[in-house]
């Protein structure tokens, strides 16, 4: 997390606070997460090198940033943004912070992104009150999903396939802006 300037990721006048461990607006009703949160999130998916992971909800493409050198090399990261100046602006901030890895589409991520999968692991950074079924149906068979899913609060959930069960961690209260989309909740 420290090889990725988080205030290359935010507007001018949020750039002083880049290291204070909250989420900051964007813009669009949408916040970049704390630290401790894209930490948690890339620890609890078990990133590692050749991975190919599907992330909803890009933002300002920082925890994008974060998981494309935890892949790296042979990784393969695909970020769908539900508003396209989002998308926009995350596409400039990647490039600029050197992660031109990073394929950044403007869509309704709660449909998933059938043109990648499967994937080894699927994260959301938004909330849901269950994960979408596209996404569920994108996930490969020994692949891990992690998003807030529930009511307020929401609850960081990691889920995967054991044979045909499905099986569902509880990691914690969390907040996150809801996911927008057909499967989402704004």
């Amino acid at each position: 997390m420290r090889a990725v300037p988080r205030e290359n990721f935010l507007a001018d006048p949020y750039r002083r606070d880049a290291y204070q461990d909250r989420p900051l607006p964007i813009g669009h009703g949408q916040t970049i997460s704390a630290p401790h949160m894209v930490a948690i999130m890339s620890d609890a998916l078990r990133l590692e090198p050749g991975l190919n992971v599907l992330e909803v909800g890009t933002g300002s493409g920082y925890h994008a940033a974060v998981t494309a050198r935890l892949i790296r090399p042979g990784g393969r990261l695909t970020s769908i943004e539900y508003v396209p100046q989002l998308a926009a602006v995350a596409r400039e901030n990647l490039r600029r912070s050197g992660e031109s890895s990073v394929e950044v589409v403007a869509a309704d991520g709660s449909r998933g992104w059938p043109a990648g999968a499967p994937y080894d692991r699927i994260y959301l950074t938004c909330t849901a009150m269950r994960f979408p079924p596209p996404l569920v149906d994108e996930l490969a068979p020994d692949g891990l999903i992690l998003g807030p899913i529930g009511g307020e609060p929401a609850r960081l959930t990691r889920a995967h396939r054991a044979g045909e069960t499905w099986i569902e961690e509880d990691l914690g209260a969390c907040a996150f802006v809801p996911l927008r989309g057909q499967y989402g909740l704004g």
